[in-house]
């Protein structure tokens, strides 16, 4: 039974897996097959993730289904020699996993502001964060970590991408490899038609339950690089020297196998892998539903004076809609994010700076301040809901609740 708000009607969730028939026939199919972990399902969703994103690129490409996001960011960076002494460059705007995989590594993490009006990454921010940790210095004038900076890990914010273009040139003059934080961004092109994800030394996606597609839990690391795959897929099932899913079950099965390096558990179920081959199918479906709630909101929303639609360009894959609020507004976004959720609709806020987080605070002396546009932008911010099976009604909810924050005046002071 779905919750009530306070004025009576259902509420909206913020997120909502859209499943059907085909993903419910699939992991039946893996059910009744009578094994249920990594096996042909899952090899054969990595084969067809990079197939799809190898043909958008114009180039070939290698992936490797993982069990999360997290764990294929964590293996990406490893594979790129992340190690204890260097310092990977992070947005402070991202989620906990983006930093949280280098620091595991053993590695340092200094953050890098937001662009101006942007939720995406300043590239002239990690630019200079770049020059100072090779010359030595800490990241900030002010303190922070020091040691080489190893990688950049841009974050494709939303559906949006960054402007790879300058982060692959800064990462050049640094000797730094790139792992794109893709999280958001499937399927999601560059301002010239280029998939995000594809673009560095490696990309990494999540199929977690409010992505663009889903398995339920998983995630892809995608690469022009081979080898970089290779390390990857050994290092997902415990350094293992052969795959390893078939040794009770195939037809010349073999007990015998050698570790030849320290690894994790990181592989993707079989079950999990095909509810994603099935959603990898649905990705355009799931995309042109999502703009079209976005044209909505856009359409809505645009030249009121207390609100800020989220930018887009050609290439969004419309992942989140952060609505941005305006002073006076602004001042009260708590507040609204509560009244919002007192009327029945599903909010969230993306994201807390990971500056302001205690670890990262106590970690390297940070403080509020530190990176002002980071702070702004997550101040005045509210994702709404724009999940692919939400009805006209349900749409039309939302945009008449966000109304009633505003209403001409501000009704929140």
């Amino acid at each position: 039974m779905p919750a009530h708000s306070r004025n009576g009607a259902g509420t909206i969730p913020f997120a909502r897996p859209f499943i059907g028939k085909e993903e419910e026939d699939a992991v039946l199919r893996v059910l009744r097959s009578g094994w249920l972990t990594t096996d042909g399902e899952a090899l054969a969703f990595e084969q067809e993730f990079a197939e799809r994103l190898g043909r958008a690129a114009g180039t070939p490409l290698a992936a490797a289904a993982v069990s999360s996001g997290t764990g294929g960011l964590h293996l990406a960076l490893e594979a790129c020699g992340l190690r204890a002494g260097d310092v990977a460059l992070v947005p402070a705007y991202t989620f906990a996993a983006t930093a949280g995989a280098a620091v595991c590594l053993g590695a340092e993490v200094a953050f890098v502001d937001c662009a101006a009006d942007s939720f995406l990454l300043d590239t002239d921010s990690l630019e200079r964060t770049a020059r100072r940790l090779a010359e030595g210095k800490t990241a900030y004038e002010t303190g922070g970590p020091a040691g080489r900076p190893r990688v950049v890990v841009p974050v494709h914010f939303g559906g949006l991408c960054c402007d790879m273009g300058a982060v692959n040139e800064t990462a050049r003059r640094y000797g730094m490899s790139v792992v794109e934080d893709a999280a958001h961004a499937f399927p999601a092109y560059t301002e010239t038609g280029e998939p995000a994800g594809t673009l560095g030394d490696a990309g990494v996606f999540s199929f977690y339950a409010t992505k663009t597609i889903t398995s339920g839990e998983g995630g892809m690391v995608v690469s022009r690089n081979r080898d970089l795959i290779n390390r990857v897929s050994l290092l997902r099932c415990h350094g293992i020297d052969r795959p390893v899913w078939n040794r009770y079950t195939g037809e010349k099965a073999s007990w015998y196998y050698e570790v030849v390096q320290a690894g994790y558990k990181y592989n993707l179920p079989d079950i999990l892998a095909s509810i994603g081959r099935v959603q990898l199918r649905r990705a355009d479906e799931l995309l042109d539903k999502r703009k079209r709630i976005a044209a909505r909101y856009d359409a809505a929303f645009s030249g009121i004076p207390a609100l800020s639609t989220p930018p887009a360009s050609a290439g969004d894959a419309r992942h989140l809609y952060p609505l941005r609020l305006n002073p006076p507004l602004a001042a009260v976004r708590d507040h609204c994010v509560r009244k919002l959720q007192d009327m029945g609709i599903g909010v969230s806020v993306h994201f807390i700076p990971l500056h302001k987080m205690p670890y990262y605070r106590k970690r390297y002396g940070l403080k509020d301040g530190d990176f002002p546009r980071a702070e702004d932008t997550y101040s005045r911010v509210i994702s709404l809901p724009i999940w692919p099976g939400m009805t006209e009604e349900e749409t039309g909810r939302v945009i008449d609740s966000v109304f009633e924050l505003t209403g001409g005046k501000n009704p929140c002071l």
